[in-house]
């Protein structure tokens, strides 16, 4: 029983002090944007050695393609909350409830908007962001199937992945401009994805009697 219970407390120790880290990169990442963020500083925050952190990360890329991963998976759960189907009077409807989801997401998290919205110039960053942008338009595609008759859509594009992207690009804008999402831009972002998907979805697209699950 011993030998069986060892591995799980290691476990569950690794994990604490991975959560560690993270929460201290976060914290650095809200407070002093990327270009401050190192394994030392990372370790110093965290109040752990240097080598503890790269036990875990082999460098700063790694560390935030791992807190890039954190934000979308709340992209992911805000995605899987709960949406009452009778309220919905068309499709607009949903994608404005998810572009408001997100963007209160944004709103609490600044590492979210120094990772996604924010100019780093990190490939590696950049690269886990669009990986995740297809799994979050795929998940959105499910849940307007869910509630709507979708017509058919391009095999060749991912027309929902794409539309967040556009809604993400003039969030970024306002980052630029006004170190934040302006109520104003944010009404921009979301007109910016509707537009988009209103070239594939027709204005009174059929909705379902009850949500399909």
């Amino acid at each position: 029983m011993t030998r069986l219970a060892t591995p799980r407390k290691s476990r569950a120790r690794s994990q604490v002090r991975i959560d560690s880290i993270l929460n201290a990169a976060r914290t650095l990442l809200a407070e002093e944007g990327v270009s401050s963020l190192s394994i030392y500083s990372v370790a110093e925050r965290a109040e752990i050695p240097p080598s503890s952190v790269y036990h875990f990360f082999a460098g700063v890329p790694a560390l935030l393609e791992a807190l890039t991963a954190d934000v979308h998976a709340a992209f992911r759960a805000c995605l899987q909350e709960p949406i009452e189907h009778e309220a919905l009077r068309d499709w607009r409807d949903l994608s404005r409830l998810v572009e408001l989801r997100m963007l209160t997401i944004y709103s609490e998290d600044a590492a979210a908007r120094q990772l996604i919205l924010a100019q780093h110039g990190l490939t590696e960053v950049t690269q886990a962001d669009r990986q995740h942008d297809l799994e979050l338009g795929q998940l959105m595609h499910g849940l307007f199937m869910r509630h709507f008759e979708l017509p058919a859509l391009p095999q060749d594009v991912d027309v929902f992945a794409l539309a967040m992207e556009l809604g993400d690009r003039v969030y970024a804008r306002s980052i630029q401009l006004h170190d934040s999402i302006t109520p104003r831009m944010a009404e921009e972002g979301i007109r910016v994805v509707d537009a988009y998907l209103g070239l594939y979805l027709p204005p009174f697209l059929p909705k379902r009697e009850s949500c399909s699950r």
